[in-house]
């Protein structure tokens, strides 16, 4: 039996090989040493259902939200506020409703200047410096317009706790503004000690005379996991050799009477070079688990909604329940779309940031926050050896079938034991556990065929999220011939925005406006990958998509023109839709420019994404922006418009962009040649003679025809662009050397 055992193993050696160079790799990830992202992606994924799974839900009437909300800035004005309405607001919580704390997950950066004092008080010092009587009315008016000297006086009488944010790199990072609290902890705390705390450069503080009148400040800084996900908050940020504690830490701290937060650090029960050991901050009896960079899991407790919300506008009125408010938390913040302060989260899409701060003070002052320990990571590391090595000798020793309920086995014991200790308030890795027994099984049953298409494989998963299935079926075919390496290509680049877009969301909620951009992203996604299209990105409401790569395409300027018809055209039964719901219309501009551009896989140590950069990709970008200008929806440049001389085109202009020296031709595309029709031919000669008119600056024959084109044609707007352009050149001539270029001086 030993003899059979051994000799199995001696001809399976390349097999073993590969399941311990698997299971080297998952340990290494595990160990921080090497990070996978896709087990990062998975885990987060992993993490974000059983979180769901596993919720109380129900509403927690411990923590109440006054939101700052579409119905409060109809009623109340548009934000920012006065800030003698936010002293009312802060009033009537204390004084009428009674209730234990506010917290503000606002920054009061900026002077409040809307009630007039600091005009009043240039008139004071200058013009009316001699007029008694205005200088004696100043004097009465001074302190009652003084906005924020009425908010700063409200908040020194009671327990309120200011927000405020810190900048975590990129743009503005260097930004710095208002004032700052005093740190909570100075850098001799954690001298020593390995903390890999987050580090800001940049801070937006309040101001001054809001500061020190507040019983205290947290800052409301979330940092999103790689995926935009928020699954957790920094306790503590580090910022010039200081440490600040957050929102929800200085609540709580305001809430049990102001005690010191007292780190607590654990030693590890074997030498670990490097272990920072701070596992804990304690605030009183309640203590708040940490991660090695001092972040806290939030710990939800379902959808948005899981907390009493009341809109800011019943408080100033009177109109809230009085029952509901009495001793309770105040958090005060927003969920209106307009203000910015929705957030992806572990269970919910847009999700408002106040909200994330109440689960947090919730979940510190009730004892339901969730551990991650260091000595997980040593954990996880020990259950991937024993299941892992338990899997590879399982393939090589046990029958196929016998192999595959051992593999089922392990998975089903191995979450098992992960939700043990999830209910005993410990998150342990689940995915890289999972992911190895079930990577150990495929290399088992399908070894060869792994081998074989490995690289099939991988370029579905490089290109999928980009291109078309029927194009990665197609690259398939010879994978070696594509890669993300960066390279120059002739290309077509095209981009699509929504007119108006914050017009129409600020009229939507936020779960109207998400099915909304999905009705219309999808359908327009389509017809750029029916046209053989590469989506490169959705920036919000618009779309950036090019041609020519990963897959060659020698007719990339016709399938990007067809695309652009197609989105067109299919916009209007989107709009049909959209009128039978209720919704706006959209109105969308498309640019597209042909020309040499760099394609690959670009970006940072933390995000790579496949995309195109260059000269030709800005220029298609100010050629949507010019849709709008003109009044078309659709704007190609002459380089496009060359490339396909089976599409009839309208000249539109020759412009010089923003950014851009050399003037460019711009064209709208109209139709098939062979579908032109008698009209529209005979309205196209005559716009290509009235434009030379234009140009010889024949003002009067050139209005004239401009006028009469816009009477006869079904899109005037281009037409009237140039009737007032001419009476503009008659008050202001061009000069003699004039070459009929338009400089548009914004993008």
């Amino acid at each position: 039996m030993t003899i059979k055992v051994t000799e199995r193993l001696t001809e399976s050696w390349l097999r073993l090989m590969v399941c311990a160079a698997v299971l080297v790799a998952f340990c290494l990830h595990a160990s921080f040493a090497w990070r996978l992202d896709f087990l990062e992606r998975v885990e987060h994924l992993a993490y974000d259902l059983h979180l769901r799974w596993t919720m109380p839900g129900g509403i927690d009437e411990s923590v109440v939200i006054v939101d700052i909300d579409e119905r409060s800035l109809d009623r109340e004005g548009r934000w920012p506020w006065p800030r003698n309405k936010l002293a009312q607001l802060v009033e009537r919580l204390f004084e009428d409703y009674h209730v234990e704390i506010v917290g503000f997950d606002i920054v009061f950066a900026e002077p409040d200047e809307s009630s007039g004092l600091g005009v009043l008080e240039h008139l004071s010092r200058n013009q009316l410096l001699s007029d008694d009587a205005f200088q004696q009315q100043m004097n009465s008016l001074r302190s009652e317009l003084d906005y924020d000297a009425t908010f700063a006086e409200s908040i020194s009488q009671y327990p309120v706790v200011l927000g405020y944010y810190f900048n975590m790199g990129g743009a503005g990072a260097v930004h710095r503004s208002g004032a700052l609290p005093s740190p909570l902890f100075q850098r001799s705390v954690f001298q020593g000690r390995n903390v890999r705390f987050l580090e800001a450069s940049g801070f937006g503080g309040n101001l001054s005379e809001l500061a020190v009148h507040s019983a205290g400040q947290g800052h409301f800084t979330q940092q999103p996991d790689q995926d935009g996900v928020v699954r957790r908050v920094p306790m503590l940020l580090k910022f010039e050799d200081n440490y600040y504690g957050s929102l929800a830490l200085e609540i709580v701290r305001q809430v049990l009477g102001q005690p010191e937060v007292i780190p607590i650090f654990e030693k590890p029960l074997f030498k670990a070079r490097g272990y920072p050991g701070l596992e804990w901050l304690r605030v009183a009896n309640n203590v708040v688990p940490v991660d090695r960079s001092v972040q806290a899991l939030v710990p939800y407790r379902g959808r948005q909604g899981s907390f009493p919300y009341v809109s800011a506008t019943d408080i100033l009125s009177g109109e809230a329940d009085p029952k509901l408010m009495k001793n309770k938390i105040i958090l005060v913040g927003t969920s209106a779309p307009g203000l910015n302060d929705l957030r992806t989260v572990s269970v919910q899409e847009a999700y408002p940031g106040v909200e994330v701060h109440a689960n947090l003070v919730s979940g510190i002052l009730q004892g339901r926050m969730l551990q991650f320990p260091e000595y997980t990571i040593g954990a996880e590391v020990v259950l991937l050896v024993v299941f892992g090595l338990a899997m590879a000798l399982a393939g090589v020793l046990l029958a196929p079938l016998a192999t595959s309920l051992f593999g089922l086995s392990s998975i089903a014991i191995f979450v098992g034991l992960n939700h043990f200790v999830w209910i005993n308030g410990v998150v342990l890795p689940i995915a890289s556990g999972v992911m190895l027994l079930l990577a150990l099984f495929v290399v088992h049953m399908t070894f060869g065929y792994f081998l074989e298409t490995r690289g099939r494989q991988q370029l579905t998963g490089l290109f999928g999220q980009y291109v078309p299935r029927e194009l990665v079926d197609e690259m398939s075919r010879s994978p070696d011939d594509y890669s993300l390496a960066a390279e120059s290509r002739e290309l077509t680049v095209l981009f699509s925005d929504v007119r108006g877009f914050t017009a129409l969301s600020e009229g939507l909620s936020p779960q109207d406006l998400s099915e909304l951009m999905g009705q219309y992203l999808t359908p327009m996604t389509e017809e750029i990958h029916r046209n053989r299209g590469t989506i490169d990105k959705y920036i919000g409401d618009a779309i950036m998509a090019f041609w020519g790569a990963p897959l060659a395409d020698s007719d990339h300027p016709r399938h990007a023109v067809q695309a652009a018809l197609a989105m067109v055209k299919r916009l209007e039964e989107i709009n049909r839709s959209f009128r039978a719901r209720g919704w706006p219309e959209i109105r969308i501009g498309i640019g597209i420019n042909s020309g040499q551009m760099s394609v690959g896989n670009m970006g940072s140590s933390f995000r790579m994404a496949y995309t195109v950069l260059g000269d030709a990709v800005n220029l298609g970008s100010r050629l949507e922006g010019l849709t709008k200008a003109y009044g078309v929806s659709v704007i190609c440049s002459e380089f496009t418009a060359k490339a396909i001389p089976e599409y009839v085109f309208r000249e539109v202009d020759r412009v010089r962009v923003k950014g851009r020296s050399q003037p460019v031709g711009i064209f709208e595309p109209v139709c098939l040649a062979e579908e032109l029709n008698a009209s529209l031919k005979k309205e196209l000669r005559l716009h290509a003679e009235t434009l030379r008119l234009y140009r010889a600056q024949e003002w009067d024959t050139a209005e004239l025809n401009f006028l009469n084109l816009s009477r006869t044609s079904e899109h005037p707007d281009l037409y009237q662009v140039y009737v007032e352009r001419i009476h503009h050149f008659r008050r202001t001539p061009p000069p003699n050397n004039w070459d009929g270029v338009f400089a548009h001086a914004t993008k």
